[in-house]
C-alpha cells in the first residue's frame, strides 16, 4: 500500500468489491489549517452508489465469514493500525484540523474499538426461553439466536473521522454484516485508509464498500434503496430526522447533537479539578464534539472563583498549527463554521452576554472563549455551539438547575460534580440524558460502554457490544419435542 504523504497528486477512489473506482468528477479535501489542497477524491454518482449496494447485497448472501474469521481480521487490522499510527494521525490532523496529539489519541481509541469489536464477534449469542411456563407448551422448547441484519449503511462525521468510523465498521463486521460506508466529505481520507488496511488484513472484497461525495446528493440514493437493512448515522439532528422519517420500518441508530450541560455544586470535593476539566474539555477538537462541555452551571457561592480560574486556564491554552506537538487548539473544520460561531457570540453579546476571554476569530481558528451573563434563549446556550465556546452560569437552587438542564431538546450526556451521594443518585434518576457522569464532565466517554442519547440527541446505542446487538436480529426458534 502506497503511503500517503499529503501531496494532492493522487485521486482517492470509491471502493467497490475490493477495487478502487474513479469517476469523472472529483472534489477537493483541503488542509484545514493552511487551506491548501490536501487530496482529491472521486465523487460517486448514482450508478456507483447503486453498484456498491448491489455488491454488498450479493456478498452478504454468498460469502459468509465465520466468527473466527471476523475476529482474526479485526484483530489483524488493529495491529496494522498500530503500526501505522503516526501516518493515520497525520491524516486526521491535516484533513480534520485536529491537533496531532489528539489525533494520535483518536487512533489509539479506534484501535481499541476494533479490538473490542473483535472480542464481541465471539460473544454473539441468543438465550433459552421458558416456553414451558405457559400452559399447553409442556412438550415444547424455545430459544433464540442472533443473526446479522444484512447490509448496513454507515454515514460518519468529520469530527472523529477514524474512531467514529471504527464504531460503525468494526461492530458491523463483527456481527457478520456487509457495509456501505459514506464518510464525511470534509474528511474522507481517514476512512479510505481504514478500508485499505482492512483489505490488507484479509477482509474479503465487498464486505466494505466506500462511496464518497456530498450528503445531500448521495443520501437520497442510499435512503431510497430498500435493500439496505439498517442505517447508522452520526451527525446533525436535522439530517437524523430525515433518515428516521425516510427509512421506514428499517433499523436506525442515530447519534446526534447536544448542548452538553455540566453542574458544579458548592460541595464539590476538588473544585480546581472540576474547573480544569470543564474548561479544557470544552476546547478539545475546537469544541467540535457532540458531548463537548458547553453549558457550565456553577453554584453562586463559588461562581467568582470558578470564573477567575476558568479564564486563567483558557488564556494559557496554546492555539495554532495543529501539527505542532505543543498546540492544544487548532482550526475549526472550515472558515464558514468559524464565522458562524463568531456571529453567535456577537449575537449573545448584543443581547447582554459578556466575553470573559476569547471571542476572536483568525481565519478558521476561533480562540477558546468563555461567556458570562448569558440567558437560556441565546444560541450559545440552547443550540449546539460545536465550537470552543463555553458559557458559565451561576445558580442558587439545585432543583431549578435540574429543571433548566432537562428543559433542553437535547439529552446526550451531562456532567455533575458533587460530594453528596444523595444528590448524585437524584441526578442519576432525574436528569433526562443517555449518560450521566458523576464527578466528571459531559465529554467523558469510554468507547467500550453503551453510548447514545434521548430526545433530539438520537436513538439506539453505540459501543461495540451495543452496536453488535443493534446490528443483529433476534430469531426465535421453537421445537416440539
Amino acid at each position: 500500500m502506497t503511503k500517503f504523504d499529503g501531496e494532492p497528486t493522487k485521486v482517492f477512489g470509491n471502493l467497490i468489491n475490493g477495487e478502487w473506482v474513479n469517476s469523472e468528477e472529483t472534489f477537493l479535501v483541503e488542509n484545514k489549517y493552511t487551506h491548501e489542497p490536501y487530496a482529491y477524491v472521486a465523487k460517486a454518482d448514482d450508478a456507483i452508489v447503486t453498484q456498491a449496494i448491489t455488491n454488498a447485497v450479493k456478498v452478504f448472501k454468498t460469502a459468509k465469514l465465520s466468527t473466527t474469521d471476523r475476529y482474526t481480521i479485526l484483530m489483524k487490522a488493529a495491529k496494522l493500525f498500530e503500526e501505522r499510527k503516526e501516518e493515520l494521525a497525520l491524516i486526521i490532523c491535516r484533513e480534520a484540523g485536529k491537533t496531532i496529539t489528539d489525533a494520535r489519541g483518536e487512533v489509539d481509541r479506534g484501535i481499541q474499538t476494533f479490538i473490542n469489536s473483535a472480542e464481541e464477534a465471539k460473544r454473539i449469542a441468543g438465550q433459552g426461553l421458558p416456553i414451558q411456563g405457559q400452559p399447553g407448551n409442556e412438550g415444547k422448547m424455545a430459544f433464540s439466536i442472533r443473526v446479522p441484519v444484512g447490509v448496513v449503511c454507515a454515514i460518519t462525521p468529520f469530527n472523529f473521522p477514524f474512531n467514529l468510523t471504527a464504531h460503525k465498521v468494526g461492530p458491523a463486521i463483527a456481527a457478520g454484516n456487509t457495509i456501505v460506508l459514506k464518510p464525511a466529505e470534509k474528511t474522507p481520507v481517514s476512512a479510505i485508509k481504514m478500508a485499505e488496511i482492512l483489505l490488507e488484513a484479509g477482509l474479503p472484497a465487498g464486505y466494505l464498500n466506500v462511496v464518497n461525495g456530498y450528503g445531500h446528493e448521495i443520501g437520497p440514493v442510499l435512503l431510497k434503496d430498500e435493500r439496505i437493512a439498517m442505517y447508522t448515522f452520526t451527525g446533525s439532528p436535522t439530517v437524523g430526522k430525515v433518515i428516521k422519517s425516510e427509512s421506514g420500518i428499517r433499523k436506525v441508530t442515530l447519534e446526534l447533537g447536544s448542548n452538553s450541560p455540566n453542574i458544579i455544586h458548592h460541595d464539590v470535593s476538588d473544585l480546581k479539578r472540576a474547573v480544569k476539566l470543564c474548561v479544557t474539555k470544552g476546547y478539545v477538537n475546537s469544541g467540535q464534539a457532540c458531548i463537548s462541555v458547553q453549558r457550565v452551571y456553577v453554584h453562586s457561592s463559588i461562581y467568582d472563583e470558578v470564573l477567575r480560574d476558568a479564564k486563567e486556564i483558557a488564556d494559557a491554552i496554546v492555539v495554532g498549527n495543529p501539527e505542532n506537538d505543543a498546540t492544544e487548539v487548532g482550526p475549526m473544520i472550515s472558515i464558514q463554521e468559524a464565522q458562524r460561531v463568531e456571529k453567535w457570540v456577537q449575537e449573545a453579546v448584543e443581547a447582554g452576554a459578556r466575553v470573559v476571554t476569547g471571542g476572536i476569530r483568525e481565519g478558521s481558528v476561533f480562540r477558546p472563549t468563555i461567556l458570562s451573563d448569558v440567558t437560556e434563549d441565546m444560541k450559545v446556550m440552547c443550540e449546539e455551539v460545536f465550537a470552543p465556546v463555553i458559557s458559565i452560569v451561576p445558580y442558587d437552587d439545585i432543583d431549578r438547575v435540574f429543571e433548566l438542564v432537562n428543559a433542553s431538546r437535547f439529552g446526550l450526556q451531562v456532567g455533575f460534580f458533587t460530594s453528596n451521594l444523595h444528590l448524585a443518585m437524584r441526578a442519576a434518576q432525574e436528569l433526562e440524558f443517555g449518560g450521566v457522569n458523576i464527578n466528571d464532565v459531559s465529554s467523558f466517554r469510554a468507547d467500550i460502554l453503551p453510548y447514545g442519547g434521548v430526545k433530539d440527541s438520537g436513538v439506539g446505542k453505540e459501543g461495540p457490544r451495543s452496536a453488535v446487538e443493534e446490528m443483529t436480529d433476534e430469531k426465535i426458534i421453537t421445537m416440539h419435542i
